[in-house]
Formats: structure tokens, C-alpha cells, sequence
């Protein structure tokens, strides 16, 4: 930790119910600073704190919790705590732990114990033992107890919970964090899973955003990745309740898209107005038709969207858009892959209906001569929208194109430098597109979800190279920050693979983290969701 002219090394690590830390100043210290060890009771709870000379204790209904420093204490009165607190001179290393007072020597001993131990269980990744730690490390940070709903969840970052009321989870974010927390914990990952399935709203979807401010967007969904989430994770662990508990919703939420997002033959990004529940800027300022329908594809400010238009009377964009089909197909199918798990065959073949009519649809998106899917626009002066995007590569997802097609879409595009390819994939508008020098945002640089869905669209057809060429690049991008500075960002620039370039990129967002999962997966460490769930069940349209 750097500050001020300070720089210190902190470590700690768990021993049963105890917290053990060790604070080491570093050389060249401009001056010796002070460190406050500090106390209080969370969360309003029962109880209260007090300092016994040289030690805090905490005094709850069901037991007390005593805190030692292995320092002497010193007389410090300006500090701007009213709470109970020890100072210590930071000139040497300083020892803190919970339970009973410990030793320098003991607190050492145990510290280095803990890291052996984690360095053995990590390295069972074997090359990608760095990758796993930024993983981990990552949704660990973002990883809270939210004390309203009395439930563990994985906020999208800590810096968004503190403007957002305590919590701020997002749907596809969420699902995704399920997904990355399935590499080592069953729990987190069902936790993640199943709170943002709950967020539902009366109007039959997961909402776009849940705050802990009490907000909710009721007029706008997400992508819908969470059938293929909750398959993967009945994949792994084989518990049928997991599926019990949250498919009527996804269903639900499926049948949603289908009724209030269909657009003609095809489905739209949109915006539903409601009566306003909270009186904040995103309700009062009409900001969502602003964007006219784009934040419900979670790619806000992309270029794809510029210009064009939104019908108030529909309130659905006016644009076939490639990708949202491409994910619905894909929704559509692990969705019936579920309800077969659960004997429901009646909601499997209407699921499979619902993917066909998209698929076969979708083929109106097809541009021969350039051998990709376009989104199309919907009114006015009809024709396709040439601006490309990685969600042009997600009718791969719903196995929408033939073999031939997506060998196309790859050759002709994804290796093609002035598009996609380069020393850092993928950019998140073609790189020959006006917008991409912009690199803001959804504005050319490399988003994480972007690479992850490509992916998992690749690995459903015979495309080797593309494949493996997308999990090394992706775990190059991931390391270049994370070995650098310690960071898992947000989102990168294309050009130069930095993160910490822009103010608005997040430095430990946890979906910055799925590129890491793309070679996890590339090696086997976790199964590709590429194949259903019945052995030999041909879901091909």
C-alpha cells in the first residue's frame, strides 16, 4: 500500500475463527507514520467495544472478541475516531490478532505457514496458477455480506456499492460471477446465481440493475446468460434443486423476451416506461429512452447504436439485432436442455419452438457477400447496419450458422486485422469502425463478457485455430495488468492493453476476470458448455 510517502507490505490469513495481521513498513519512509487499529460493531448489531489497556475487546450477546497488537501501545490523541481504538509507531513490523495475544515470531510462523498452503493449492493449475489467483482474488475483493437481505453476494465492485446504497448487482455481471465462482465454491456460486434471479421484477424479468438504494430497472432487462449459467452449474454439481429453484423465473424471463421484445420477426433491445417508483435521475430524466433502448444490452454507449432510431410507441429499438437473437437461441436451448432435467417436456418443446422460429429468422440477417450476420434495421430505409461488433459473432452461440458460414465469419473477420484481430482482441467496435480511436468505454476497448461469449460461440463448431488463439490472447491481456499493478480491470484499450489508461475502467471489476476463465476452460479446468446436458441430444435446427 502506497500513501502519503508511506509504503507498506500488509499480509494476514485465517486461523479458525482468529485474524492474524502483520504490517511491514517498506524502506525510504518520508517520516515514521502511526498505525490505528480501530474498532467497532458492523451492521448496528448488538454489543459494544472497549479498550483494556493494551487490547480491544468486544463485548457481543454471544461471546467476546479480544484484539492484541504486538507493539507497545502509544498515547496518540488526534485521531478522528470516536471509537475505540490501539496506535502503534510503525517504525518496526506490527502483529495484530484476534482470539489470545501471539507473538511476532508465532504471527510469522503462521503467515508463512497459510501461504505455503495456498501457493500448494493453487499451483494444481500449473501454468495458469497466476491466471486463477487474479480470478480469485478479484471476485473474492467484490465478494461482501449485504446485511439488508442478510445474504452473501458479488457486487460488480466495491466502488460501486458505496455510491449505490451498499450493494450493486447487475444481472448478466452476476451470472457471470456464478460461473467464475464455480472454478472452487459451489456456495458462492449458487449464492450469485440464484440472488440475481430473485431480483425479478412483476413484469417477468431480471432487471438490468439492483441497488441496494432500492432501485431496480423496471422498464429494462439484460443479455440473458442465465440458463447457461444454472446449466453449467447443474453440470458441475449434479443437484437437481438448483434447477427446481430458479427455472419457473428463467422461464418466465424467457417468454418475456419472445412477448415484449419481439420486433416483427425478430427481437429488439427496448425500454418499457413505468411509473416511477424512486424519485432519482434514472427514472425522472427519461435517460433510458435517451439511449434509446441501448443500456438493455448492457453495451450502453457502442457505436452500434448511434443513430438509430427508437419507436415511443413500441419503445423497442429499431434494430434486428444480431447478438440478442443469437443469445435468446442460446437462452432458448440450455433453458429446454434444464426443463428436460425436470421432466418437462411441454415447456422443452415450446422452448425449442421459440428457437427455431429466431433461427430460422435469423438467416435473414446473413450478408453473403460479406460472411457475417448484420443487425438490420427495422423501419424507414431498411437494410443492414454495416457496423460490426464481437455481438456479430453471437448467432455462434445459438449454433445458428452452418459449419461453412461460421468459417467464414472467422476467417474473413475475426483474423482480420482491420476488424478484430491483433495483439489484443477483442475491441468492442471493428477497428476500421470511425468510433474505435474514441477507446471510451463500449467505444473500442476490450470488455471480458465480449471475449467470453465469442468464445464459448467458437467452441461450438470445428474452429481449432480461432479457438486457441482467442484463450492465449485473452490470458495475455489478463496478466499484462494483473502482474503489473495487481489490477483486474473493468475494460482495456485495444490498442495498447492497459486498463489504467482510462478513469472510467474499474481496476478490480470482477468480470475483467473471465478472461482468465476462456484458457481455464481452454485447459480443461472447467467443461465447455458447448454440449447439452442428455448425452446425444441434437438440439441442431
Amino acid at each position: 500500500m502506497k500513501w502519503k510517502g508511506i509504503e507498506l507490505f500488509i499480509q494476514s490469513a485465517r486461523d479458525q475463527d482468529d485474524l492474524l495481521i502483520l504490517v511491514t513498513p517498506l524502506e525510504n519512509q518520508r517520516f515514521p507514520a502511526t498505525l490505528i487499529v480501530e474498532s467497532g460493531i458492523l451492521w448496528n448489531r448488538e454489543g459494544y467495544v472497549l479498550r483494556n489497556r493494551d487490547s480491544l475487546v468486544a463485548c457481543l450477546p454471544e461471546k467476546e472478541i479480544k484484539v492484541y497488537v504486538t507493539n507497545p501501545v502509544i498515547d496518540e490523541m488526534n485521531v478522528q475516531t470516536q471509537s475505540p481504538f490501539l496506535a502503534v509507531r510503525l517504525d518496526t513490523p506490527v502483529g495484530i490478532s484476534t482470539g489470545w495475544k501471539r507473538s511476532m515470531e508465532e504471527i510469522k510462523a503462521y503467515l508463512e505457514k497459510s501461504r505455503n498452503k495456498e501457493r500448494k493449492r493453487i499451483q494444481k493449475y500449473g501454468e495458469l496458477a497466476e491466471v486463477y489467483e487474479a480470478v480469485e482474488t478479484c471476485l473474492a475483493w467484490d465478494t461482501i455480506y449485504d446485511p439488508t437481505n442478510n445474504r452473501v453476494v458479488s457486487p460488480v465492485s466495491r466502488i460501486w456499492n458505496c455510491t449505490h446504497g451498499g450493494y450493486a448487482l447487475f444481472c448478466w455481471d452476476n451470472y457471470f460471477a456464478a460461473y467464475m465462482a464455480s472454478l472452487e465454491s459451489k456456495d458462492l456460486a449458487y449464492a450469485n446465481a440464484i440472488e440475481i434471479t430473485r431480483e425479478k421484477v412483476d413484469h417477468g424479468f431480471i432487471p438490468n440493475c439492483s441497488w441496494g438504494n432500492g432501485f431496480k430497472s423496471h422498464d429494462r432487462s439484460q443479455p440473458p446468460v442465465g440458463s447457461l449459467v444454472i446449466k453449467e452449474l447443474y453440470r458441475k454439481y449434479k443437484e437437481k434443486w438448483l434447477l427446481e429453484e430458479v427455472f419457473d423465473d428463467l422461464f418466465e424471463w424467457n417468454s418475456w423476451w419472445f412477448t415484449y421484445r419481439k420486433n416483427g420477426s425478430l427481437l429488439s433491445w427496448g425500454s418499457t416506461p413505468y411509473e416511477p417508483i424512486m424519485d432519482n435521475y434514472w427514472e425522472i430524466t427519461g435517460v433510458n429512452e435517451i439511449f434509446g433502448g441501448a443500456l438493455e444490452s448492457g453495451l450502453d454507449n457502442s457505436p452500434m447504436y448511434d443513430g438509430i432510431p427508437f419507436n415511443p410507441e413500441s419503445h423497442l429499438m429499431q434494430l434486428h439485432d444480431a447478438g440478442l437473437n443469437g443469445l435468446y437461441v442460446m437462452d432458448c436451448f440450455a433453458l429446454a436442455d434444464i426443463a428436460k432435467v425436470l421432466k418437462d417436456e411441454k415447456r422443452a418443446r415450446e422452448l425449442m419452438n421459440r428457437a427455431e422460429i429466431i433461427s430460422n429468422h435469423m438467416q435473414e440477417l446473413w450478408g453473403e457477400k460479406e460472411g457475417i450476420y448484420f443487425n438490420r434495421l427495422v423501419e424507414g430505409e431498411k437494410g443492414f447496419s454495416k457496423r460490426l461488433s464481437p455481438a456479430n459473432f453471437y448467432p455462434l452461440l445459438g449454433k445458428v450458422p452452418t459449419q461453412k458460414q461460421a468459417e467464414r465469419m472467422i476467417n474473413e473477420h475475426f483474423f482480420n486485422p482491420e476488424e478484430f484481430f491483433g495483439e489484443w482482441i477483442i475491441p468492442s467496435i471493428a477497428r476500421n469502425d470511425p468510433a474505435y480511436p474514441d477507446q471510451d468505454y463500449w467505444r473500442g476497448r476490450i470488455w471480458a463478457p465480449m471475449n467470453f461469449l465469442v468464445y464459448l460461440g467458437i467452441r461450438n463448431y470445428q474452429l481449432a485455430e480461432a479457438q486457441k488463439r482467442l484463450a492465449e490472447k485473452s490470458k495475455a491481456l489478463l496478466l499484462k495488468e494483473w502482474l503489473q499493478h495487481g489490477h483486474v480491470h473493468e475494460n482495456y484499450n485495444a490498442d495498447t492493453g492497459e486498463g489504467c489508461d482510462k478513469n472510467n475502467s474499474d481496476r478490480f471489476y470482477h468480470w475483467g476476470a473471465l478472461l482468465g476463465i476462456i484458457p481455464l476452460i481452454e485447459e480443461g479446468y472447467l467443461t465447455g458448455p458447448e454440449k447439452e446436458l442428455f448425452v446425444g441430444t441434437k438440439y441442431g435446427i
